[in-house]
Formats: C-alpha cells, structure tokens, sequence
C-alpha cells in the first residue's frame, strides 16, 4: 500500500479532500519497476477498492495523465507525458533547483563530472537539479543524475547526507522499519553498519559512497544549508567517465573534489 486515505495530524479533517488524495495515490502507483499496471494492480498498490481505483483510472485517463491498451478487455494502465506538466512546473518555479543550477554547472565545468541536488521525500533521496552536460555528451550517466530519480536513501551519499540530519527518533524509526535491498555486492544493509556511516557523515559534514547503489560509480555528497543553517539538501558528485579510474581511496576523492564543493556549498548558502 503506497499512501493512506486519511489526513495526518497537519490537516484539518474538514479541509482534506479524499478525492484528490485517492487521485494521487493512483499516479504513485507507476515506478520504474512498475511502468504498466492493471486496474487491480493500481488498487493493491494505492490501498484502494478496485472499484474506486477504477474510477479514478478511468477519470485521470480522460484528462490524459494515463494511456491504456486499446481493444483489451482488463487493460494495462501507463502514465503519460502529460505527468511532466507537473515536475515542469515545480522545476521552473520551486527556488531550490533554479538558485543551485548555475552552480552545478559551473563544477560541471571545472572537473567534468556529473553533480546533482537531492532532497528526501520519506525512504528516498530525489534529484531536483542536475549540471548540464559539459564535456559528458558522450558518456552513460549513471541512474542516480538523472533528474527527478528517486533513490533508496540508505544506499546513496546525498541520503546519507540527508539522513543525518534526521532527529534520532526518526532516524531510529527509517533504520528499523525500512526495507534495504541488496544492490550490488558492495551495499551496506545492517543496521549497525549504517548507523555509523550515518553518523559519521553527520560529524564529517561529507559522505561518500563506493559501488553501492550501482557497480563502478562513486559519490561524495555534502549538505546545502540555508541562512538559518538548516539542511535543505544535498549535493553531490558522480564520477561518470568509464575510461577513467575512480580514485584508489578515499583521501584521493577528497583531495579532488571536496573542497570544492564545500566553497561551492558554502557560496549558496546564502542564497538559499
């Protein structure tokens, strides 16, 4: 079950609207994983009736947020570009990515790696900004800077990052009940393991993060605080280049690139 029904402890039960909440449980139903779902499918994952997730199917299809095999008797839903409107529309008007893109273009162009800003949305870290393509055209960039990704918090340096920051009860609360697969032969799952790692990014001010979400990337994040030292996200390097070997350790990464980005980090914190 992807969303409740019901209204958390911020919302005046008179002011909540089931429709629009059922309504977007529904487009959260789509990932990566799950691109095509049958009706039933989209009401076991949005914790809905099917008769009400057949309706909501049905209305958001006729406004073009979903497409549906043509002549099939029990079809298959997908989302359509039309989804788009909406990440459009915060991109173009939320202050977090338009205040840090000219920063991350701008490392983009001193070092020709990829860098990234992710915030946390629950167990995932998303990317709400990437640098441009500089001297990258001709490389495959790895899933995690790829704008609006959502990536497995516990496994990713800008999660980490953000994890940190979390008050220990929460943070408590996401390494008990979160689930943590294995991606690579390099992700660290146990408790313990992440709780130090965690914590150590929280003392360092830095995360870094070998192989573990994909094989043969290699991330160092730090944190972007605002005028108030709050942590409003993350950002990071990827080092994208196949032909070129990742630093042999962690000094080596740092030495590198860390500084940099902490001035960089520095630098927009009076922006934000």
């Amino acid at each position: 079950m992807l969303a409740s029904s019901a209204p958390n402890e911020t919302v005046n039960p008179a002011d909540w609207i089931e429709g629009a909440a059922k309504a977007f449980a529904v487009l959260e139903s789509f990932s990566a994983e799950r691109q095509r779902l049958s009706v039933t499918q989209i009401a076991l994952r949005a914790g809905l009736t099917r008769a009400a997730a057949r309706r909501h199917v049905l209305t958001l299809q006729a406004l073009g947020y979903l497409e549906a095999e043509e002549g099939a008797r029990s079809p298959n839903y997908w989302l359509t570009h039309r989804v788009l409107r909406l990440a459009g529309n915060y991109l173009a008007s939320a202050r977090l990515p338009r205040v840090t893109q000219p920063t991350l273009n701008r490392l983009a162009m001193q070092t020709g790696q990829a860098f990234s800003v992710a915030v946390l949305d629950g167990d995932q870290a998303v990317i709400v900004a990437r640098s441009g393509e500089h001297r990258m055209e001709s490389l495959a960039l790895p899933y995690g800077v790829n704008l609006g990704a959502r990536l497995a918090a516990f496994a990713t340096s800008t999660g980490r990052i953000l994890l940190a920051q979390l008050p220990p009860a929460q943070l408590k609360q996401y390494l008990a009940t979160t689930e943590r697969a294995k991606f690579t032969a390099h992700t660290i799952t146990a408790t313990k393991d992440l709780r130090r790692l965690i914590q150590e990014a929280a003392a360092s001010g830095y995360s870094e993060v070998h192989q573990e979400h994909e094989l043969s990337v290699y991330a160092l994040a730090v944190p972007l605080r605002d005028s108030q030292n709050r942590v409003v996200a993350a950002m990071n390097l990827v080092l994208t280049n196949p032909q070129q070997q990742p630093p042999r350790s962690s000094d080596a990464l740092q030495k590198a690139y860390l500084a940099q980005m902490q001035a960089a980090a520095a630098e927009l914190r009076l922006l934000l």
